[in-house]
């Protein structure tokens, strides 16, 4: 069997007396799209943040294609990449200067080459030599989607990586960056508050509330064994309590 690209073993974070990440453990496996939602608090940007490295867990392991990263971080962290609305590159610089030089950073074997691929797959020649911090919102999130693949990561982290995107366009970075990631048999966690998007994308997700994993499974047949409609029902449900199966909350 191929090796998980990401294993999470009872990962806890406390920030001083508070329990924001609550022991917990899941799987990314090759090839998979992996939703981790939960409403806002719930501790999936930490989570994101202990996988790349910037924060130091309280207790737990993370392995990236085996590798400990608290063993062998550098080694573990050139197989990942990461992108979000809230961490924008360098304005200062044009969008081929910006692929350019985090290229440089990953070590890009052919880099201009994946520069080139990386416009081409974001529609953002006509973009090439403007300043980033110039560009709309939208533009700027396919610029960090284009930066966070150049390294073709074995694993990708996405924190809700179409936020700023109109519905048109949102749907076509969707349907690109599943294509990549298939291509090239990547992992992928990927973050949203848009629950329509997480069924079309995800093959597994992963409910997260109070730092803790409350329920686990295919998007589009997990409502149903909660008694609700559609997975929004369900993570509205969620946000308010834990559940039970087949949809009785708990006392």
């Amino acid at each position: 069997m191929p090796r998980n690209v990401l294993s999470v073993v009872n990962l806890t974070k406390y920030y001083g007396n508070i329990l924001a990440v609550d022991h917990v453990c899941f799987d990314v496996g090759p090839n998979e799209i992996v939703g981790l939602l939960g409403p806002n608090g719930a501790g999936k940007t930490t989570i994101i943040n202990m996988i790349l490295g910037v924060l130091e867990p309280s207790e737990g392991t993370i392995l990236i294609e085996g590798i400990d990263i608290a063993i062998d971080r550098c080694r573990a962290l050139e197989r990942t990449n990461f992108a979000a609305v809230y961490a924008p590159l360098p304005g200062n610089l044009t969008v081929y200067e910006n692929l350019m030089f985090f290229g440089l950073l990953y070590n890009v074997k052919d880099l201009r080459d994946r520069i080139e691929q990386a416009i081409s797959l974001f529609g953002l020649d006509r973009f090439r030599n403007t300043k980033c911090g110039v560009l709309s919102s939208g533009e700027q999130t396919r610029v960090g989607l284009a930066k966070a693949l150049l390294n073709s990561p074995r694993l990708l982290l996405l924190d809700e990586p179409t936020a700023s995107l109109d519905p048109a366009n949102a749907r076509e970075v969707r349907d690109r960056i599943r294509q990549f990631a298939r291509r090239e048999s990547m992992g992928l966690l990927w973050t949203s508050h848009n629950m329509a998007e997480v069924e079309n994308v995800c093959d597994r997700v992963l409910f997260l509330s109070h730092g803790r994993i409350l329920l686990e499974g295919n998007p589009r047949t997990l409502p149903g064994e909660y008694g609700m409609r559609n997975l929004e029902e369900l993570f509205i449900a969620v946000a308010k309590e834990p559940l039970n199966p087949g949809g009785d909350d708990e006392d």
